[in-house]
């Protein structure tokens, strides 16, 4: 998959357990292969609507097949990884990229191209995942929830996790909870807004605030703060999802050209204080009670400054990443989509309503058959 932030693409090599069970799972093998500044540009642009009205569609046309070549290396290289060749894998699950996130009309569009992923793989790919939701009456997101359930949850600790990508999304699991009682949305942005203002002031020659140095130089404008927090999203009770369509490059163009001349570490440092404010704001708003662990994953998590932030917000609450439960916070969202994969194999529900605002459990994805045909799993020799 790639995430908000369009800077690489994740894969990670699964072996599930057979049935529906994820708890024995193990991880063969991940990686991350970046995009590169000239395409994630692109990205972003298609995204922010920033192109001529004749060169939008040719230019999502474009990137559709452009992006599937690169899932499909990914998917190929992470096999190479583990020795492995395509015939020992049942199939590829590809979220794609998400250019456009709409649930207020019922729509979400990811490109990258799953024909094109099943013949460079000659494997069956599972794509598409947010469609069904969406047409069942939920947001199309978060579906991450469905993984940190299957994977986090515990019998006598409340936990939460957090995702800290482009956007943040938050995932409440109370101990022993039913998925039912699982809690989760977005609440804001994480890093889009840090990473594009970035890129806006140095002209592509800095991507991200590397572990969070400038950030942490800074100071916080507590007037611009207060003025972001006035955000009717933040406000609105879950099931709720966001996007770059809300917090992308026209917000962070306009908050950069309104900045000036002022120190840029300081409009940094106050960006960083919207993520960390509207995540902690939103443990205590919207869950029964704060966590005794948050766990953290996404390109977030190797931001000090954003952690030791939580910390402070959240006082009682242990923070750590991903990995002190055995999941590597770098390949969870790729591993969350290879589960929605098996799970849309098998033909089971592979997101949780609860956390969508979906009206049933449904099976999320479509197929496309791979070299041979299959759309199933594949028969053990």
């Amino acid at each position: 998959m790639s995430g908000t932030s369009a800077d690489g693409v994740d894969a990670a090599l699964v072996e599930w357990p057979d049935g529906g069970q994820a708890r024995d799972l193990t991880l063969l093998s991940s990686r991350e292969d970046p995009l590169g500044p000239e395409l994630q540009s692109r990205v972003h642009a298609l995204a922010a609507g920033a192109l001529p009205a004749p060169a939008l569609l040719e230019e999502l046309a474009q990137l559709d097949v452009l992006l599937a070549e690169r899932f499909a290396e990914a998917a190929l290289a992470v096999l190479r990884d583990a020795g492995l060749s395509a015939d020992e894998v049942d199939a590829v699950a590809s979220h794609g990229q998400t250019v456009a996130h709409h649930p207020e009309h019922a729509s979400s569009l990811q490109v990258g191209c799953p024909s094109v992923i099943a013949e460079r793989t000659g494997l069956p790919v599972v794509a598409d995942f947010r469609s069904r939701d969406l047409a069942a009456g939920g947001q199309g997101a978060p579906l991450t929830p469905f993984f940190h359930h299957a994977v986090f949850s515990d019998g006598g600790e409340d936990r939460a996790a957090l995702n800290l990508g482009g956007i943040a999304n938050l995932t409440w699991l109370p101990a022993g909870g039913r998925p039912a009682d699982v809690i989760a949305f977005d609440t804001g942005p994480a890093n889009c807004l840090t990473d594009a203002v970035l890129q806006r002031a140095t002209d592509g020659v800095e991507r991200f605030d590397r572990d969070g140095a400038r950030a942490a130089r800074g100071r916080v404008d507590a007037t611009l703060l207060a003025r972001l927090l006035d955000d009717a999203y933040f406000a609105a009770s879950p099931p709720k999802s966001t996007g770059r369509e809300r917090y992308g490059r026209a917000e962070a163009e306009a908050l950069w050209r309104e900045w000036g001349a002022r120190p840029l570490d300081d409009l940094l440092a106050t960006l960083t204080a919207l993520s960390i404010e509207t995540v902690v704001s939103a443990c205590r708003a919207h869950l029964p009670r704060l966590p005794g662990r948050l766990v953290v994953g996404g390109g977030g998590v190797h931001n000090p400054a954003l952690l030791a932030g939580l910390a402070r917000g959240l006082p009682g609450c242990r923070v750590e990443p991903f990995d002190a439960l055995g999941v590597p916070a770098d390949a969870a969202e790729a591993m969350a989509f290879a589960l929605f994969g098996r799970n849309a194999l098998l033909g089971l529900p592979n997101h949780l309503p609860s956390t969508t605002g979906a009206a049933r459990a449904v099976v999320l994805g479509v197929i496309v058959p791979g070299a041979d045909g299959r759309s199933g799993p594949r028969t053990p020799r």
